[in-house]
């Protein structure tokens, strides 16, 4: 397998940074197209479109949009139908998740100026939220605990969660973790025609308030288009992984933490810093050794042929300023005192502090949700929490003393604007009008 392997010291180190962290993003218009026209349809027609799409697309044959609600009786029989050790591990990965979050609630505050003016913030939860779980090949129930469960600790009334199920065959997991999370309604539909669904209502499929969850290139465009009349998480690009090491890690342990992204899809992104070159030429040996054992070989190598990089760095405090331009999703810092090092970072999605902290379980089930921000977004962006199910409204409650102070500020600033009717609302509630 070819790696990408260069150092910062080399004279066109930037542009090489640069070249392996560009990735395009540009809508396909094609898909563009089809998804413009799918969500018109559904504005439109409501369920007869919503239904006429995925009976086209899922190769399904129901008669009615009805007919692909799944019923809470049969979310629980999902549940109740698993091994035992994979419901022991779901609820515990449910009960991690949930303490985590429960953590995240914002509450609602006042305070009093000497005059006696109330200010403030109330904190209310969003009513009803949608969910988009991938279906098929790609089912992740994962997914449907960090969406689901931060919506519902927040105080989400009800959460629609839409998967699709091609040829009608549904996920066991993906339902037993949706019974676990809370979720209120799941409709066994999926694609554009489920976003515009959820986005704009039909006869069955309630319209909500924000829609959440990851899905192919038609749903990420989708999301696209019907944001503003509903509030969306992200438009999320493909897997990434940084490690940070000193060169004291088992060289495998480190190939294989970069595996576990690469092996998402091609488009995934694994890149190591270490300032230790043997330590380089040990990983680089173990990943040609391991990458023969594993499924998804065939992606891994795409991925890191593609988009993969070993970069030698002159010092950890180099690594930490090229990990804050790169903003990754995941960073994984493999090295000695992480929680001190830690302190240098400002932009990562989440952060795998110590030998033993593998990016792994942070997708299933150390708490900290997975939904996390993408393609140097992690500059300005944080993880999917409690928080983007909440919204803050402003108090003010202005007592007759203050009133007199602030129609004069807001009376002098009013007028400088050119705005005499705000000016005059302000200067009615003053006692001595000039």
């Amino acid at each position: 397998m070819k790696i990408r392997r260069f150092s910062t010291t080399d004279q066109d180190f930037d542009s090489k940074l640069k070249t392996l962290l560009a990735f395009e993003t540009a809508q396909d218009d094609s898909i563009d197209v089809v998804v413009a026209n799918i969500l018109k349809d559904v504005k439109t027609r409501g369920d007869a479109a919503v239904l006429q799409y995925t009976n086209r697309f899922d190769k399904t044959d129901a008669t009615k949009l009805s007919d692909l609600e799944i019923s809470q009786a049969d979310l629980q029989a999902a549940l109740e139908s698993l091994p035992i050790v994979q419901r022991e591990a779901l609820q515990a990965a449910a009960d991690r998740v949930r303490s985590y979050h429960e953590k995240q609630l914002m509450a609602s505050w006042t305070y009093k100026d000497d005059d006696g003016t109330l200010l403030g913030q109330q904190v209310t939860s969003l009513d009803r939220v949608g969910l988009y779980v991938p279906g098929g090949k790609a089912a992740y129930p994962s997914s449907v605990l960090m969406n689901a469960i931060p919506a519902k600790v927040a105080g989400v009334k009800e959460l629609i969660m839409v998967v699709p199920t091609p040829n009608g065959e549904k996920n066991a997991l993906v339902l037993a973790a949706a019974a676990i999370a809370g979720v209120d309604r799941v409709f066994c539909i999926g694609g554009a025609q489920a976003v515009g669904a959820l986005a704009y209502g039909t006869e069955t499929v309630p319209q909500v308030d924000k829609i959440v969850g990851p899905g192919n290139a038609y749903v990420a465009a989708a999301k696209r288009r019907v944001f503003g009349v509903v509030g969306i998480d992200m438009v999320a690009g493909p897997s990434e992984i940084l490690v940070i090491c000193d060169g004291k890690t088992n060289p495998d342990w480190v190939a294989m933490d970069l595996f576990s992204q690469a092996e998402h899809d091609e488009l995934a992104q694994a890149i190591l810093l270490s300032p230790d070159t043997e330590f380089l030429d040990r990983v680089s040996a173990s990943i040609e050794k391991l990458v023969q054992e594993m499924p998804r070989k065939d992606i891994i190598t795409t991925s890191f042929q593609d988009r993969g990089a070993l970069i030698q760095v002159r010092d950890l405090d180099e690594a930490a300023e090229i990990s804050n331009y790169i903003a990754p999703e995941h960073l994984e810092l493999s090295i000695d005192e992480p929680l001190a090092f830690s302190e240098k970072i400002k932009h990562a999605g989440a952060i795998f502090m110590g030998r033993d902290t593998c990016e792994a379980l942070g997708d299933y089930c150390a708490g900290p949700n997975h939904v996390l921000p993408t393609s140097r977004t992690a500059r300005f962006s944080s993880p999917l929490g409690v928080y983007d199910f909440q919204k803050r409204s402003s108090l003010i409650l202005v007592s007759p003393e203050g009133a007199q102070k602030l129609g004069k500020i807001a009376s002098t600033l009013a007028h400088g604007e050119g705005l005499q009717a705000h000016a005059r609302s302000a200067e009615y509630r003053l006692k001595t009008r000039n």
